[in-house]
């Protein structure tokens, strides 16, 4: 068992180049087609039901707007700003 530092710094150069640079087996029975189209449509309810499963108090997302900016927008359903929000995220 190696105890002094340059050993320990060695053993995991040497374990960390060997994670690193290890080739990725392909299985070749996998196989994937292309899906054409548009994505699948996420309905307004089921947005409004995630938005009131969000976390508050987190970082934002991608759209820039927190949790309680997307919360705020009322328990309606179908509202505008639901809409909104479910077009800005997509």
């Amino acid at each position: 068992m190696t105890v002094d530092k340059k050993g320990i710094k060695d053993s995991w150069k040497e374990y960390m180049e060997k994670l690193v640079n290890k080739e990725n087996e392909v299985d070749h029975r996998l196989s994937a087609t292309v899906k054409e189209g548009p994505p699948n449509c996420i309905r307004i309810n089921e947005f409004a039901a995630a938005l009131k499963k969000m976390k508050r108090h987190k970082a934002p997302g991608m759209s820039g707007l927190v949790a309680e900016m997307k919360q705020s927008r009322g328990d309606k359903k179908n509202c505008i700003g639901t809409q909104w929000l479910l077009d800005l995220e997509l």
